[in-house]
């Protein structure tokens, strides 16, 4: 059974294992072999659990939070270096929630690395208010492609994992970050 991870299990996490240090490591990240996260500006607090689980498994992940390179106002120039950033990294992940329809950006960078990547290069990394409130998430095009969830697949122990819920396969997180 495939768990999306809870707001209050980040915030735990955040309290307990991870430092807003991962988000400042991140934005200074290398972008070739790295792992571009996606998220909504207004999901910022979840961010040093995500960059964590993901950290843990193996990724360097980049964010473009305070990027040198980004122009202080948004503008052409924005698009075209996040452009570039995301054809650089090996792997392109969407820290997905409810407030991620919201932004303006997230859909036209997952355009961008559904075009740039195979779909095996690309997962969400959805979060809600329940763990089994997953219906929002497999809507239009979000199902489209694999998730990390936190569960079990084939008699193992629970363990973050990278599920395709069309074919019902899932390797484990750094697998398929290694991959």
């Amino acid at each position: 059974m495939a768990e999306f991870i809870t707001f209050d299990e980040i915030r735990y996490l955040n309290e307990r294992s991870y430092s807003r240090l991962l988000i400042e490591k991140a934005e200074k990240q290398y972008k070739s072999g790295s792992t571009f996260l996606s998220y909504s500006t207004l999901d910022d607090e979840y961010l040093p659990t995500i960059i964590g689980i993901l950290e843990n498994h193996g990724a360097s992940v980049y964010i473009d939070k305070k990027d040198p390179k980004l122009p202080q106002i948004t503008d052409q120039s924005t698009a075209a270096i996040l452009r570039e950033n995301i054809a650089l990294t090996s792997k392109f992940v969407l820290f997905v929630t409810p407030n991620s329809k919201e932004s303006n950006w997230i859909p036209w960078e997952l355009g961008l690395a559904d075009g740039e990547k195979t779909n095996s290069k690309v997962a969400l990394f959805p979060a809600a208010e329940r763990k089994f409130d997953q219906h929002w998430a497999k809507q239009e095009y979000l199902g489209l492609y694999d998730q990390i969830v936190w569960g079990h697949f084939e008699d193992k122990q629970n363990e973050w994992l990278v599920l395709n819920h069309e074919k019902n396969t899932a390797v484990p997180l750094g697998h398929w970050i290694r991959g």
